[in-house]
C-alpha cells in the first residue's frame, strides 16, 4: 500500500483502478467479437466460445489464491507480475494464429488478470482511513460494475471500425502505464507476513483448481450441452462437487491454507458474501437477458441494445460518489435496504415488458437498477469487510471477489436456462391451442385471410400464409413470456436475500465519536 503521508491516496486509487477496469472489461469485451473471431480463425460456434470460457476458468481459479500468492511473493512484486502477464498475453491474443493459440493465451490472460480485482480492493481499503472506505469503494465499484456494461459496447465499436485483434492490443499501452505507476507509487505494508515456499498447501491448490475450473466450465457450457443430460457436464459437475468438498475439509484443517475459510466464522462477512453473490447473480443475469430480448424480439442492433444497458451504468456512476459520502452519516444498513429494494423494483419493472416496449421504458428500468446498485455496492462492501482484521484483508477480499464473480457466472447460466426452458413450455401451451378444430384458431385464420394483403396471393396460399403468421406470433409471445418469467424470478431472489441484512454489523468507526464533529 502507499505509505501514509508520502503518496496522495487519490493517486493510489487511480493507479490501482486502471488495471482493474481494463481486466473486468476483458471478461465481456470478447462476447460481441466472437463471430468475427470464429470467421477469422476458421472455427465453429461451439469451439469459438472456449475463447470466453478459458479466460473465465483461469480467472476463477486464481482469484481466491491472490491473498496467499501476495504473501508468498510480496504484494507489489506479484501485482507487477500479474499486470505484465496480462499485458504480454493480450499481445499474443491479438496475434493469435489459430483458435488453439488464442485459447492458450486467454488462459494466461485470465491468470494474470485474476489477481487485479482483489489486490486493488485490498490496497484501497488499506490506503483510505475507515471513515473514507465508502469513497474508496465508489472508485472501485465504477470499475467492477460499469466495466462489464461498457465491455460489449467498446468491443462492438472496435470490431466494427478496426478489427477484433484490437480488443486485445488496446490493453498493451494501459498495461505498460499501470506497471510504471505501480512501481513508483505502491509499496508493501510492513505487517504483510511472508509465507515460506517450503510449506505450500499442494492439496489445497490442486483441489481448488480442479473444483473451480470444472464448475466454471459447467456453468458456461451447461445450457449449450443440455445440462445433466450430457455425460460431459455430469462428469464435470461430479468432479467439481467432490473437489470443492474435499477442498473445504483440507483448508479448515490446515495450518497454512491457501484460502483461509475460517473467515466465514464472521457472521457479517458470511452474510455480506451471500448478499453480494445474489446481487451479481441478478445483475449479470439481466445484463445477458436484456440484450437478447432487445435484439431477438424488438429488433435492436447490438449498439442500441448496449446503449440501453449503459444508461444503468451511468446512473450508478452518478450515485456512487454521493453514497460514498452519505455512508458515514446515514445508517449503512438503511442505505443497503433501500438499494436492494430499488434493485428488486427494477426487475419488477421488467416483468411488464411487451413486444411493443419502448426504448425509454427499458432505459428507465436500467436507470433504476443502476441507482439500486450504486447504493448496494458501497455499503455492502463496507459492512462485509469492516470487521475483518487488516492482516486478513488480502484473503477476505480474494474470497469476496471470487463469490461475486461466481454469482455472475451462476446468474448467466440461470437466466439462459430459464429463458430457454420457459420458452419451450410456453410454445407447447400455444401450440396446444393452435389446432384446426379450435374456434378461436379458425376465427384468427379467417380474419388474417380476409385482410387486403392476402388478396395478392393465390387462393391456395392464403390459409397457409395466415397459419404461418399465427405461428410466428405465437412463438414471439412464448419467447416474451419466458423473459417475463425470468424477471419475476430475479425479483423474488432479491426479496429473499433482504433478511440477511440483519446479520450485518455497523462498522465500529461509525459508532465512535469523531474529534471536531
Amino acid at each position: 500500500m502507499g505509505v501514509p503521508g508520502s503518496v496522495n491516496k487519490w493517486i493510489i486509487a487511480a493507479v490501482v483502478i486502471i488495471p482493474t477496469f481494463i481486466e473486468v472489461v476483458d471478461t465481456s469485451v470478447v462476447n460481441v467479437a466472437l463471430d468475427h473471431i470464429r470467421g477469422s480463425l476458421s472455427a465453429g460456434v461451439d469451439e469459438a466460445t472456449w475463447a470466453i470460457t478459458s479466460y473465465l476458468v483461469s480467472n476463477a481459479i486464481i482469484i481466491p489464491l491472490t491473498g496467499w500468492l501476495a504473501r508468498v511473493f510480496g504484494r507489489k512484486r506479484y501485482l507487477l507480475f500479474s499486470i505484465a502477464l496480462f499485458t504480454v498475453s493480450s499481445l499474443f491474443c491479438g496475434m493469435a494464429w489459430s483458435l488453439s493459440s488464442l485459447i492458450f493465451f486467454r488462459v494466461l490472460q485470465g491468470i494474470g488478470g485474476g489477481a487485479l480485482q482483489p489486490i486493488s480492493q485490498t490496497i484501497l481499503l488499506e490506503t483510505f482511513p475507515p471513515k473514507e472506505h465508502g469513497m474508496a469503494m465508489a472508485v472501485f465499484g465504477i470499475g467492477v460494475i460499469f466495466a462489464p456494461i461498457l465491455g460489449p459496447i467498446l468491443g462492438g465499436w472496435i470490431t466494427d471500425n478496426w478489427s477484433w485483434n484490437w480488443i486485445f492490443f488496446i490493453n498493451i499501452p494501459i498495461g505498460i502505464l499501470s506497471m510504471a505507476l505501480i512501481y513508483v507509487f505502491i509499496k508493501d505494508p510492513p505487517y504483510l507476513k511472508r509465507v515460506s515456499l517450503n510449506r505450500i498447501d499442494y492439496w489445497g491448490l490442486i483441489l481448488l483448481s480442479l473444483g473451480l475450473g470444472s464448475l466454471q466450465i459447467v456453468l458456461d457450457k451447461g445450457q449449450q450441452e443440455d445440462w445433466f443430460n450430457s455425460s460431459f457436464i455430469l462428469l464435470l459437475a461430479g468432479i467439481s462437487a467432490a473437489a470443492l468438498i474435499l477442498f473445504m475439509i483440507v483448508e479448515l484443517r490446515g495450518k497454512e491454507p491457501v484460502v483461509n475459510l475460517r473467515v466465514f466464522r464472521n457472521h457479517a462477512f458470511a452474510s455480506g458474501n451471500a448478499i453480494m453473490f445474489m446481487t451479481f447473480f441478478v445483475l449479470f443475469g439481466t445484463i445477458v437477458a436484456m440484450p437478447i430480448f432487445m435484439q431477438k424480439l424488438l429488433g435492436y442492433n447490438a449498439y442500441w441494445a448496449g446503449l440501453a444497458l449503459a444508461t444503468g451504468g451511468f446512473s450508478m456512476v452518478i450515485v456512487m460518489p454521493i453514497v460514498g459520502k452519505l455512508v458515514t452519516k446515514i445508517s449503512p444498513k438503511a442505505i443497503l435496504f433501500v438499494g436492494l429494494c430499488l434493485f428488486a423494483y427494477s426487475t419488477w419493472i421488467l416483468t411488464a415488458v411487451t413486444l411493443n416496449s419502448s426504448f425509454e421504458f427499458l432505459v428507465w428500468a436500467r436507470v433504476v437498477m443502476g441507482l439500486g446498485l450504486g447504493l448496494v455496492f458501497i455499503t455492502l462492501t463496507n459492512l462485509t469487510l469492516s470487521s475483518v482484521p487488516k492482516e486478513e484483508m488480502g484473503n477476505a477480499t480474494a474470497v469476496y471477489n471470487l463469490l461475486r464473480n461466481l454469482g455472475g457466472s451462476f446468474g448467466v447460466a440461470f437466466m439462459t436456462t430459464v429463458i430457454a426452458r420457459r420458452s419451450q413450455y410456453h410454445q407447447a401451451r400455444y401450440l396446444e391451442q393452435a389446432n384446426p378444430y379450435d374456434p378461436n384458431y379458425q376465427q384468427a385464420v379467417a380474419h388474417l385471410s380476409a385482410m387486403p394483403q392476402a388478396h395478392a396471393m393465390g387462393d391456395a396460399s392464403v390459409p397457409l400464409a395466415a397459419k404461418a403468421v399465427i405461428y410466428q406470433k405465437a412463438m414471439a409471445q412464448a419467447s416474451l413470456f419466458s423473459f417475463v418469467d425470468a424477471f419475476y424470478l430475479c425479483t423474488i431472489l432479491l426479496i429473499v436475500i433482504i433478511p440477511f441484512l440483519f446479520f450485518l454489523r455497523r462498522p465500529k468507526y461509525l459508532a465512535e465519536p469523531v474529534a471536531g464533529h
